[in-house]
């Protein structure tokens, strides 16, 4: 059986070049992992940022099953080097009964509640990005924690 990676976005890419970089890693992804891909939409821009936060919470959690091990980025998350997230999703696939799940939130980020029901807060540092840049990063070091599992060059 393959090993799985889900993802579930807020929000859809809506500039070109965001959507050719997704597309490439995730194609690249793809010969290493079975890949689900869920986006969801963006609350609505007239709502408040604590409304916003509270209906893509609640969307995103309706998308979360039971075999999901939560993994949210957020700015206040561990930080790790892409040789530690790679032994790290490692470890994640040697469970059988939980998949990588990566949470990325619109541009408030995530609800408090959807944090505490994460497994793991995990953070590109301390800036705050764009979520379509923080989508392209999470797949390019996803990318080379796979190349680093399988002795691929890429990383050195």
């Amino acid at each position: 059986m393959p090993k799985k990676i889900k993802f579930i976005w807020i929000g859809k890419l809506k500039k070109s070049y965001w959507q050719a970089a997704v597309d490439s890693y995730l194609k690249k992804l793809s010969k290493y992992y079975a890949i689900q891909e869920v986006c969801l939409k963006d609350a609505p821009g007239s709502f408040s940022a604590e409304k916003r936060l509270e209906v893509e919470g609640e969307a995103i959690q309706k998308k979360v099953t039971t075999g999901d091990r939560l993994i949210s980025l957020d700015s206040k998350g561990k930080q790790f080097t892409s040789v530690s997230f790679a032994r790290c999703l490692q470890r994640w696939h040697q469970d059988p009964a939980l998949q990588p799940c990566f949470i990325i939130g619109g541009s408030f980020g995530l609800s408090a509640g959807l944090k505490e029901k994460s497994h793991l807060l995990l953070s590109f540092g301390s800036l705050t990005l764009p979520h379509e840049l923080a989508r392209v990063i999470l797949l390019e070091q996803l990318y080379r924690a796979a190349t680093i599992l399988s002795n691929h060059p890429y990383h050195h």
